[in-house]
Order: structure tokens, then C-alpha cells, then sequence
């Protein structure tokens, strides 16, 4: 996924009414008029959500007769999955190697006398 076309899905997600045409488009595919009736807005209101997801890529229109039938685009809502496990991948990696740089470190102690010194045991007895 390029980009640009990041971009615009994450811009188009970016909004609650269109992130909830998606999941009703993706559960079925529906008439613009339908989708409509769903919220307090105007049908041109919810035209322009549905213009902006279809620039996307995220739905894909189609004319049935007289009605505009909008679906999900399940390749490019694949895509955006990839890109996010992507980052998730990255942020485990970092937290991995975190850990891995802690596990290597002696844990730092509010009080010096808890830190044994050298040639002692935690109890301060000689080796």
C-alpha cells in the first residue's frame, strides 16, 4: 500500500459514520437510500461519506437500476490489515529487544545496602 493511499484510508476510517458504513457494508451490500435511513443526516451527507470510502478504496459502487449499491473492498481493508500488523510487528520487535536489554541490566534498588557487593551474598556473608 503506497502512501498515498495510506492516507486515505486511514483518513477515511478516521471518521465515526464512515467507519460504520463500512461494517454495514461489509456484513451486506446496501443502496446508498438504505444506508441513508441509518443516520440523522441528510442523503447528501451520507453521498459524500460514501464518496469519500469509495475514493478510498474502502467500498466500491455499483449502479443497480435506479440505486446506488455500495459494498467493502475487502482487498484494500486486507492491505490496511497488513500495513497495521506491519507496525505491530515493529513495536514487538522494540519491546523485545527491551526486555532482552533489561533481563542484561541489574535491577537498580531505591536503597544501597538491598545491592550486594562484590565478594558478598544479598545477605552481606562473604563467599
Amino acid at each position: 500500500m503506497s502512501e498515498t493511499d495510506a492516507d486515505a484510508v486511514f483518513h477515511a476510517l478516521a471518521d465515526s459514520t464512515r467507519r460504520d458504513i463500512v461494517r454495514r457494508t461489509l456484513r451486506r451490500e446496501q443502496s446508498i437510500s438504505s444506508l441513508a435511513e441509518r443516520y440523522t443526516m441528510s442523503f447528501a451527507a451520507v453521498q459524500k461519506h460514501v464518496t469519500v470510502l469509495e475514493r478510498s478504496a474502502l467500498v466500491v459502487k455499483q449502479r443497480r437500476g435506479k440505486e446506488q449499491i455500495v459494498r467493502a473492498n475487502l482487498d484494500t481493508l486486507h492491505r490496511a490489515t497488513q500495513l497495521l500488523d506491519q507496525f505491530e510487528a515493529i513495536w514487538r520487535d522494540r519491546v523485545q529487544r527491551m526486555d532482552a536489554l533489561l533481563a542484561d541490566e541489574p535491577v537498580a534498588s531505591a536503597t544501597p545496602s538491598a545491592t550486594p557487593t562484590k565478594g558478598t551474598t544479598d545477605a552481606g556473608h562473604q563467599h
